[in-house]
């Protein structure tokens, strides 16, 4: 009987071991070159400004990763210039966006508005489909007080009907930069956003009162983004907002 049940046990963990390995092969292990879940409202140029020293001169410079006379000037020149391109593309030289995105920089260098513009875009359809929902927790994260509170009314009213949305966001077709104003630290970026959606609302026995559940609109919306730059917050706050007509 031991040796038999010997065997039984060998049988097990040669069966054990099987499993383990491909469970392995299947599954992946962690290295911890992981990259982190990605923060659709966290652009790469929305960074906290990096510590600043004094060089021999008395001018501030931001030290950079790396040995600091071989390659980081080429890295941080490289990077400035990608900066200063997107500036003049978003907005043209000379003008006052320009000169504010220009402003903004002294704030925080890494500031990229093409990235902004793609995270004002993520947070403009995020807003759309929480709002069409009635998710109001994750409205209270995206929205100054003084707009959570029109939207919310606007829910609420719409709950009171009881009336439902029923929407399907189906993407941005253009978004662009119109406005920037800076006062203090404390920056307001607007944006002209022209998107693509189905929307319909329902009364309370699913007739349709407004909208259409078959039919893609084209809606251009107007929206305003806060933020105080240089803080440890890095999400933008939308501030206004206005349809275009």
């Amino acid at each position: 009987m031991s040796e038999i049940f010997d065997v039984t046990n060998i049988i097990f963990l040669v069966a054990a071991v099987f499993i383990f390995l491909r469970l392995r092969s299947v599954l992946g292990k962690r290295t911890g070159n992981e990259r982190p879940p990605y923060d659709p409202y966290s652009a790469r140029g929305e960074k906290k400004e990096p510590e600043k020293r004094a060089n021999g001169n008395g001018d501030n410079v931001i030290p950079l990763p790396g040995n600091e006379k071989t390659g980081n000037a080429r890295v941080y020149d490289e990077s400035r210039d990608e900066i200063e391109a997107a500036i003049n593309q978003v907005a043209p030289a000379g003008s006052p966006s320009n000169e504010k995105l220009h402003e903004i920089l002294k704030f925080e260098p890494n500031f990229n508005p093409k990235e902004f513009i793609k995270g004002a875009g993520a947070a403009y359809e995020m807003i759309i489909t929480a709002f069409a929902h009635g998710d109001r927790k994750t409205l209270k994260g995206l929205l100054s007080d003084e707009v959570f509170d029109g939207f919310v009314g606007a829910i609420n009213e719409r709950e009171s009907r009881k009336e439902t949305v029923d929407s399907t966001f189906i993407g941005i077709d253009k978004a662009a930069i119109s406005d920037v104003d800076l006062t203090g630290n404390v920056a307001q970026i607007t944006v002209r956003l022209k998107a693509q959606l189905i929307s319909a609302t329902k009364d309370e026995e699913g007739h349709i009162v407004d909208g259409d559940p078959t039919q893609v609109s084209e809606v251009t919306d107007i929206w305003t983004f806060s933020r105080e730059l240089g803080s440890n917050n890095p999400n933008w706050k939308l501030v206004a907002t206005e349809s275009a007509e």
